[in-house]
């Protein structure tokens, strides 16, 4: 088997990181006990772009429970756990190809080598698969019955594609489901994140000035999780409605021109380009830290703060230093990349068990109605949302109440009044 890992010495270490996450997501154990027993993709060929953590290997082996051929390559390039990707492949004898802190053509020469075996499915976490197949191996676009997209970013290029008229199959924005933005985005990207800076910076955040650019639900996420840490939030937004909520919330809000002066945090979780830009640089105080927890290293303009560096350094395992002419020092945490997976290991597992019990139940659906769907993106099935939330539930020994036959009457109806 063809795959492309760092070490497959790492494997038994690997193996051991992805039980103990399998233990924290229950729901995607019972839909891969249902999958090994009746294989409803049996013979499906499944390239995925995913970030290569101990979460996504459970996924990748519920997908091979299922009966699919899988592919894995890494959607970033310092996200990939070396350890995971070296368990999956000697293992699972699943094709990998990640290596954390590859280079630009690794990264793109991995993702050819995952659709190399002509997949039916694409799984994706950026949209960078489906961009390549889309100019680069345009004729593998006609086996394609469809696919799914874990992340905003890669969900805001796809409805480009979509309404330019270019998608070439249909999609699945698994990043709107409830049961994931609601939860991966708000609980797991705010945990992450903070435990990324942490451990690239051992900064106390409690007293600082903490600027979060972006009030979505990743934005709000972390201004939460750095609020009850101490930290004196600010936010940053364009979005009015966004940035009424967030003063609602009991948050400073203000223009990043004025928030770069105090901050001694930044996070930037919007999905857009250069949001801190140079004149920003320019007026942030002696040892600011930068961070980003969007999907691409883009909104943080890095360019231009090398243009204004005079010296670089890096001082601890994910943390560089940029000396400017006047002798300050900005400090840039994972390259600008995604800080939770590039200086700590993501999302909780069980955060993750919702997200990619999503995946798992789209990818079915995909099987069953591929041939009825356009090619524009779908929401996830209202049904698939709810069935992960009530799996949720029971394995958290959590029971809710269920409407009476009088209730549901009076929903249905319009007669009854004050």
């Amino acid at each position: 088997m063809e795959y492309h890992v760092k070490d497959e010495a790492l494997a038994e270490k690997g193996q051991l990181r992805i039980e103990w996450a399998a233990r924290s997501m229950p729901v995607l154990r019972s839909i891969r006990e249902r999958f090994a027993k009746e294989k409803p993709l049996q013979g499906l060929r499944l390239s995925a772009c995913l970030h290569v953590t101990t979460e996504t290997a459970t996924l990748a082996q519920t997908l091979k429970a299922g009966g699919a051929e899988v592919r894995l390559c890494a959607s970033n390039p310092l996200s990939t756990q070396d350890d995971v990707a070296a368990s999956l492949a000697v293992h699972d004898g699943i094709a990998v190809f990640a290596i954390k802190g590859e280079d630009k053509d690794t990264y793109y020469r991995h993702i050819h080598q995952a659709l190399a075996h002509e997949p039916n499915i694409t799984m994706d976490d950026g949209a960078d698969l489906v961009s390549t197949l889309h100019s680069e191996k345009k004729e593998l676009l006609r086996g394609i019955l469809g696919g799914t997209e874990e992340t905003t970013t890669g969900v805001i290029r796809l409805r480009s594609m979509a309404q330019q008229g270019v998608l070439q199959y249909p999609i699945i924005a698994v990043n709107d489901a409830n049961t994931k933005h609601l939860f991966d985005n708000r609980y797991g990207t705010g945990q992450s994140t903070i435990d990324g800076i942490i451990r690239a910076t051992n900064r106390l955040l409690a007293g600082s000035t903490f600027v979060v650019s972006g009030y979505g639900w990743c934005g709000r996420g972390v201004a939460m999780r750095a609020a009850g840490m101490g930290a004196k939030v600010v936010i940053t937004e364009v979005d009015p409605l966004r940035a009424l909520e967030a003063v609602m919330d009991g948050y400073q809000v203000m223009p990043m021109a004025e928030a770069a002066r105090i901050g001694d945090f930044f996070c930037t979780l919007t999905g857009d380009i250069h949001v801190i830009r140079r004149e920003h640089f320019e007026v942030m105080k002696d040892g600011a830290i930068v961070a980003n927890s969007g999907h691409f290293n883009v909104e943080l303009d890095l360019e231009a703060l090398e243009a204004m560096a005079v010296a670089k350094r890096p001082v601890r395992e994910f943390l560089l230093e940029y000396r400017l002419a006047n002798g300050r020092c900005l400090y840039v945490v994972g390259e600008g990349r995604l800080v939770n997976l590039a200086a700590a290991e993501g999302h909780p597992s069980s955060v993750m068990d919702m997200s990619f019990a999503n995946q798992a139940l789209c990818v079915e659906h995909l099987v069953k109605h591929a041939k009825t769907l356009e090619n524009k993106v779908y929401g996830v099935p209202e049904a698939i949302d709810r069935e992960i939330a009530r799996l949720k539930l029971e394995s958290m020994g959590v029971a809710i109440d269920q409407l009476t036959d009088e209730q549901e009457k009076y929903l249905r109806s319009w007669e009854m009044g004050t």
